[in-house]
């Protein structure tokens, strides 16, 4: 997506959170009032979203200084970014930016804790996303999951050819729908979901690039993997793992022979990381006497 399309997404958020105005900061905060702000990290955690943050500021006129990059581990009391200018500005923009970070932040930390687990097991295995994401917000899942370290997989339905179980049953067999897909387009990879060894080897002999192994338990997939190799066909198809899976048996998961293993967990139940924005310092704003004049 392009840093514009992104801007875009932001103002759209900017103008859901704000509605006609800040009622609470104009009422209390006189225009020309000047203020100072951090964001500051209240658990341990991977770091997604800054960019976004600044670009929250940014829109509202305010500056900011990032003090930690996307991508980095941050502990309790940790500034992620320093935010001066418009205090009005910074109260407007102040929620929009906190729920970017969190959200990320914590899509990111689960899916390093889901990674660094699967990878005690398989070091080789790569962890992917699924579409499990909230519409017109899945940029944003789907970025936090690369900065966690893991593989958005598809972004949207023409990022590659997945044939799934209703794919199968509209058409009839594994053999016609991978037949069919392999006519839409040379240029897209084909990968085909079953939930039987038998049919992980069928969609193997038919030819799809990935198989997805679907709702099966580690034990029904290693019998999979052992089927397709073999038939001499492992070198020639990716194995990928996937429904179910989260950070209590992932590496039963990893372990099982398979290339991928795919879970809506981190765009789906992982907490936000907790985050605070505190003015530390303003400028122009007299105290008020509690009279009125």
């Amino acid at each position: 997506m392009t840093s514009m399309m992104v801007r875009e997404k932001i103002r759209e958020m900017l103008a859901e959170d704000v509605g006609f105005a800040d009622i609470t900061s104009e009422a209390l905060v006189p225009e020309g009032v000047k203020a100072r702000a951090e964001i500051i990290v209240k658990q341990l955690g991977v770091l997604a979203g800054v960019m976004e943050a600044a670009i929250t500021f940014d829109e509202v006129g305010v500056r900011t200084k990032m003090v930690k990059k996307d991508g980095q581990r941050a502990k309790p009391g940790d500034v992620v970014m320093r935010i001066e200018g418009s205090a009005r500005g910074i109260l407007a923009a102040e929620r929009t930016a906190l729920n970017l970070l969190m959200r990320m932040s914590g899509v990111a930390t689960a899916t390093r804790e889901m990674l660094e687990r699967a990878q005690r097991a398989n070091p080789n295995v790569i962890l992917a996303a699924t579409r499990k994401t909230m519409p017109l917000l899945s940029y944003f899942d789907k970025r936090a999951i690369r900065l966690g370290g893991g593989d958005p997989h598809r972004f949207r339905l023409d990022d590659c050819i997945l044939v799934k179980d209703n794919h199968i049953r509209l058409v009839g067999s594994v053999d016609a729908a991978v037949e069919r897909a392999r006519g839409a387009s040379f240029s897209k990879k084909v990968e085909i979901e079953v939930n039987r060894p038998k049919d992980a080897l069928d969609a193997a002999r038919a030819g799809a690039d990935i198989v997805m192994l679907d709702n099966m338990r580690p034990a029904d997939i290693k019998r999979a993997v052992g089927l397709i190799t073999k038939a001499g066909l492992r070198k020639h198809v990716m194995l990928e793992a996937s429904g179910g899976i989260d950070p209590s048996n992932i590496a039963g998961y990893a372990a099982s022979g398979v290339d991928i293993v795919s879970s809506g967990y981190m765009t789906l139940r992982a907490p936000a990381l907790d985050m605070s924005l505190e003015i530390s310092k303003s400028k122009g704003l007299k105290p008020s006497s509690g009279k009125n004049k």
